[in-house]
């Protein structure tokens, strides 16, 4: 923490979707990033280089911390579970009524390769339940594990 004006100011921490290798100025990253007084174009910039070895386009979480002297630092997570799942069954979208509208199936090899894939944002967990995990969102977007 440190003092500006005699305020106790702390680092900032902005969560954001971007998709990998193609941040820029515009929104999300622009106005989200420019309020906190962090040039845009710098984490573009470093965020692409990132990012350039993954999918194009693959929507990225991403924690941007902004420090109070307007420096930042950034960390990248795996894409979000419903993208995963959605890719697997191939669907581009879940059910509206899930429980009684199933649009698709997902195997049980899927579930269990997205889930090493979520272990790396996930401490503490283990395979088992991060599968539990998994089959719960399949199901709530209206997808039938099978074997």
């Amino acid at each position: 923490m440190s003092k500006k004006g005699g305020v106790a100011t702390a680092a900032q921490l902005v969560k954001l979707l971007v998709p990998a290798g193609k941040a820029s100025a515009q929104p999300p990253v622009g106005p989200a990033l420019g309020a906190k007084g962090v040039k845009a174009m710098d984490f573009a910039k470093e965020f692409n280089a990132r990012t350039a070895h993954l999918e194009p386009g693959l929507p990225t979480p991403t924690l941007v911390t902004v420090n109070p002297d307007r420096t930042f630092t950034f960390e990248t997570r795996t894409p979000p579970t419903s993208l995963l799942l959605k890719r697997a069954a191939g669907i581009t979208a879940g059910s509206g009524r899930a429980g009684s509208e199933m649009v698709g199936d997902v195997s049980v090899k899927h579930i269990y390769e997205i889930a090493k894939i979520k272990m790396a944002d996930v401490k503490g967990v283990g395979e088992e339940q991060m599968c539990k995990v998994i089959m719960g969102s399949a199901k709530s977007m209206g997808l039938r594990v099978v074997r």
